[in-house]
């Protein structure tokens, strides 16, 4: 066969199939969701056979007054509330002085000072590599009791100083990942070194940060529950004395583990919704 007719044979010839993927592929949003489903049957399962085997008898009615009450007409918040409003009151400060923190630390980590690097290097290799509720203990009982600075300050700057190092390494990534090129562009403007990070470079890395950030801020809501040691009044805290008061373990440490869990969901899709927006406002 000439070159011809295998060209008119190729040119003639049906297109082949494309494959549209493996079923597990095409099908992964209704596998996770089942998988999901099967976890929590599982979980719920060793609860409830674990609970039968012990003889506990189980007391859910008794949960909801740890909520609120309604007196005279009145809502009267539980300590349940009370112990979860002061839970985001940590966070909220906590990650409002980590984001500061962890970009003054990049920066410095990534500066020309030789002090500046190694204190940034320092700060972190011995906050990263020394338990959080050593942490917690050492600045309360220590420089807390120096400066005279109160209980719930030393739980929020405790934290901050923890997940600020994680914030430090995210951010000092990104960062680095920025082209070289954007760098010599702003040098060649003649622009100086904090309109370039500010105008230039911080804003680009943001699409990169949100994501890992999300975690670190999941991260320090799950941390805040060590701030119980030093008789911080947060969720943990009073989830422990109910449990204390009224033999309701299970219920009560269920209840609060569902609480956590809400709030850390709720941030991961805020963290999600602010990735897509960024990634738009890109393009």
């Amino acid at each position: 066969m000439s070159t011809l007719e295998v060209e008119t044979a190729q040119r003639m010839a049906p297109p082949l199939p494309v494959r549209q993927g493996s079923f597990f592929r095409r099908h992964a949003n209704v596998i996770d969701i089942i998988g999901f489903i099967a976890f929590l049957v599982v979980v719920v399962w060793l609860v409830a056979r674990g609970a039968g085997a012990m003889g506990y008898t189980w007391q859910w009615e008794r949960v909801p007054p740890y909520f609120w009450r309604i007196i005279d007409g009145e809502i009267i918040w539980g300590p349940l509330i009370k112990g979860l409003l002061i839970t985001l009151q940590i966070a909220a400060l906590a990650i409002v002085l980590t984001l500061p923190l962890g970009v003054a630390t990049a920066l410095l980590r990534l500066s020309d000072s030789i002090v500046g690097r190694f204190l940034a290097k320092a700060y972190i290799e011995i906050i990263r590599n020394t338990p959080l509720l050593l942490q917690v203990l050492i600045f309360y009982f220590i420089i807390g009791r120096v400066l005279e600075i109160p209980r719930l300050w030393c739980g929020i700057l405790t934290l901050a100083l923890y997940e600020g190092t994680f914030a430090a390494e995210i951010i000092r990534g990104a960062i680095q990942s920025i082209p070289r090129g954007q760098w010599e562009a702003s040098k060649s403007l003649g622009l100086s070194s904090y309109t370039t990070y500010s105008s230039i470079i911080l804003p680009q890395t943001m699409p990169l940060v949100i994501p890992p950030m999300a975690g670190v801020l999941v991260n320090l809501v799950k941390h805040s529950s060590i701030v119980s040691v030093i008789a911080i009044f947060d969720l943990t805290t009073e989830a422990r004395t109910i449990a204390a008061d009224t033999f309701m373990s299970f219920e009560i440490w269920l209840t609060v583990a569902i609480m956590y869990l809400v709030i850390t969901i709720a941030l991961s899709l805020v963290a999600i919704w602010l990735e897509r927006r960024f990634k738009l406002v890109g393009k």
